[in-house]
């Protein structure tokens, strides 16, 4: 058996893998990245990238629709081969070259095989073809290897094969019917992109849709899924799933039938934390792995948990920004520097607790980030929650002829600053990272006053808000 020892070990080369290594090569130590799959992970191949790719050519079209003038020109529906094409294009067909150029021009090592925890500081790395070597990490290893979807425990599902969004984001043919499990982000989502594909699409949600949202961003989803043609099952549960024939057979807790040529399971994710020997350091697997907020797991000064492996916050993005809080305070901790750990520092998640943002790309769109009304109300805070409809402002009007929307603003009357907010319409994800900087920045809402919107936009909503809110010193 082979062995090396390096500063650094990170097990996964996905988004987060390849950014916690990036940072910790850019610090000064030797770092090697081990990847089973495919480097670029998930995101790159079954989830973030391809999903988007499915939805965006029935937005567009919808788009255009909404538009008098441009509607006359828009004479056919989606296609999905094209689609399809398109989608393996951004994908790149599910070929890593790319990405492996990439680690190799940041300096990163790439070890290709599967990777398990032999001791402390200690990874086996078992190839493909059965060669195994041993890493030992002088001063890191970074647990960065995602999540994977949960299977329902409901007698019969598994006997269906059923899809899970790896194979809904990579099938290159549109069922005829496809029922959906799930209310979630990606089962609302998914259940867009194949109803403007041309299946009929059956949602079924245990409880409501998008839980943790805003209720009105729910409640218009939902409207827009109907729209689509999409049969919206809520407090419905499968009890029971078999294959007749052609169909899977589902059965609910009312007892009525669900009959689909294809099922989408779309319940949940949990950490992928199984077969990497993190049972010797007392992990259960599948649950999410504890870390202080420089990612770094208590009680193992040597070992860190990064993106969806620590459950705090289960997106791409976020998982990136663990990363690089882990990959430079990983740098600094070698080298001796001092740890910028208080809130908002530059080796923390704090963003992870209060200024998450989010956005569903449904039709219509929601874009999130911070606290929602009831978490602000749950967490103590004495907030003012500011309501407006979309359609209101000028910009709107212009954008689309019946354009539907609206915004919510949470305001923490204590401190003069945003904590929240929410919007749901058409592309409304592009008004979002605005609201992030006035959450994050903790912007007094007096200062907001001069940030003037352009006119005519959507962007004008911050303007009504702020009318809503009352200007510091009017009438006196």
């Amino acid at each position: 058996m082979d062995t090396r020892e390096v500063d650094v070990v990170v097990i996964g080369a996905g988004a987060v893998g390849e950014n916690v290594a990036d940072r910790t090569v850019q610090g000064g130590l030797s770092t090697v990245v081990v990847e089973e799959e495919l480097v670029g992970g998930e995101c790159s191949y079954w989830a973030c990238m391809p999903s988007k790719a499915l939805l965006r050519a029935g937005a567009a079209i919808r788009a255009a629709r909404a538009v008098e003038g441009a509607a006359e020109a828009v004479t056919g529906e989606v296609d999905a081969r094209a689609v399809f094409r398109r989608r393996d294009r951004i994908t790149h067909g599910r070929d890593d070259a790319s990405q492996v150029e990439w680690l190799d021009g940041a300096g990163i090592e790439l070890v290709r095989g599967h990777a398990e925890l032999s001791g402390p500081r200690r990874v086996m790395v078992t190839a493909s073809d059965g060669t195994v070597i041993e890493l030992t990490a002088r001063h890191a290893v970074a647990v960065c290897t995602g999540s994977v979807p949960v299977l329902p425990d409901v007698p019969g599902l598994a006997d269906v094969e059923p899809w899970t969004s790896r194979e809904a984001t990579s099938a290159s043919e549109v069922p005829e019917t496809l029922a959906v499990l799930g209310g979630g982000v990606v089962g609302c989502e998914l259940a867009t992109a194949y109803a403007s594909l041309g299946s009929r699409v059956t949602l079924i949600a245990r409880h409501g849709l998008l839980s943790g949202q805003e209720p009105f961003a729910a409640d218009l989803v939902r409207e827009g899924l109907e729209a689509r043609g999409v049969r919206v099952l809520t407090d419905a549960d499968v009890v029971e799933a078999h294959r007749a024939e052609k169909n899977a057979v589902l059965t609910l807790d009312d007892g009525s039938r669900v009959l689909a040529e294809r099922v989408l399971v779309a319940t949940g994710r949990v950490g992928r934390t199984h077969d990497l020997g993190l049972e010797l350091l007392g992990f259960e697997a599948g649950k999410a792995i504890e870390v202080d907020d420089t990612m770094r797991v208590p009680g193992h000064d040597w070992l860190y948990a990064v993106g969806d492996v620590n459950g705090r916050a289960k997106l791409t993005h976020q998982g990136k920004y663990q990363a690089r809080a882990a990959g430079d305070v990983i740098a600094a901790r070698a080298a001796g520097r001092p740890v910028d750990d208080a809130p908002w520092g530059a080796h923390v998640a704090t963003a992870d607790h209060r200024a998450v943002p989010q956005v569903t790309f449904t039709e219509p769109e929601v874009a999130s980030v911070g606290l929602t009304a009831a978490a602000a109300a749950d967490a103590g805070l004495r907030v003012r929650v500011l309501d407006y409809d979309l359609s209101w402002v000028a910009g709107a009007s212009v954008y689309a002829d019946d354009y539907r929307g609206r915004a919510r603003a949470v305001v923490d009357l204590d401190r003069g600053v945003l904590v929240g907010a929410t919007f749901v319409g058409p592309d409304v994800g592009e008004l979002l990272q605005a609201a992030t900087i006035a959450v994050v920045g903790e912007v007094p809402l007096d200062r907001l006053w001069h940030a003037v919107p352009a006119y005519p936009t959507v962007s004008e909503v911050w303007l009504r808000w702020l009318e809503a809110f009352g200007r510091p010193g009017a009438g006196a």
